[in-house]
């Protein structure tokens, strides 16, 4: 029986308090039982907790009442066992490291589209004004294997921060084209999807959500495999029900 709550989400906000904010997610979380990962930095905050429904909404509503993270709406999932072992609130520089801070989404996004609407342009081979569709998977090239769209683009790399100089190289790949960066959750094709737009791409969009607010809407509609998640789960299905064993969960 799945009784485990899993959330995960972000927001690029300013945060000046970082160290401040950490003591009281801290404290909040312990008190509640919740296990997973806070990560804050001064770009915002990014997180992954699971624990009963009570506990995991209690701790969102107590984030809430924070002006900056008001609008906070997780994606959730659900599994039968606690997929992380602690509890991790940690102050980073980056909460999703690029290594270029003149990348700043809490001073604009990058248009963003929704998983219907991209499910329709894929449908359809072309956006709305008629440009070739392609999708640019902005994860590291192991996730990848775990499943991704059918035909993205994939450069290969280890690691996030590798991603501007990969994009410079295959620059040529995406003119002419709308690109729709996508990744998990949202939070690497946010930071992506500025930095094609700043290259001189002008039709680039970030997929609202990533993989998991896709599945959750529209199943695997063009998508071929599941999604690696960054704990004891492994990967999610399009059904966002887990892919590893029982047994390797409660391991």
């Amino acid at each position: 029986m799945n009784t485990i709550l899993n959330i995960s989400t972000y927001k690029f906000v300013p945060v000046s308090d970082t160290e401040a904010l950490r003591e009281r997610c801290l404290n909040k979380a312990q008190a509640l039982e919740l296990k997973g990962t806070l990560l804050i930095a001064e770009e915002g905050i990014n997180l992954f907790l699971a624990g009963t429904a009570q506990a995991v909404r209690s701790f969102v509503a107590f984030l809430q009442e924070d002006p900056r993270f008001a609008d906070l709406q997780p994606k959730e999932s659900w599994s039968a066992t606690q997929p992380f072992r602690k509890m991790l609130v940690k102050v980073k520089r980056e909460i999703i490291r690029m290594n270029h801070p003149t990348i700043q989404p809490a001073q604009g996004r990058a248009p963003a589209v929704d998983a219907h609407t991209a499910k329709r342009w894929l449908d359809q081979g072309h956006d709305d004004q008629g440009r070739p569709v392609i999708t640019l998977d902005t994860r590291n090239a192991f996730e990848v294997d775990y499943g991704t769209f059918e035909g993205a683009l994939d450069w290969r790399i280890s690691r996030f921060s590798e991603f501007p100089e990969a994009a410079q190289a295959h620059k040529a790949a995406m003119q002419d084209k709308t690109v729709i960066s996508f990744c998990t959750g949202g939070i690497r094709c946010e930071k992506a999807a500025i930095y094609l737009r700043e290259m001189g791409l002008s039709s680039v969009y970030q997929l609202e959500g990533g993989i998991l607010k896709y599945f959750e809407e529209v199943g695997n509609a063009h998508y071929q495999g599941g999604c690696f998640v960054f704990d004891e789960r492994e990967a999610l299905a399009p059904d966002l029900s887990p892919t590893a064993t029982e047994s390797t969960l409660s391991a």
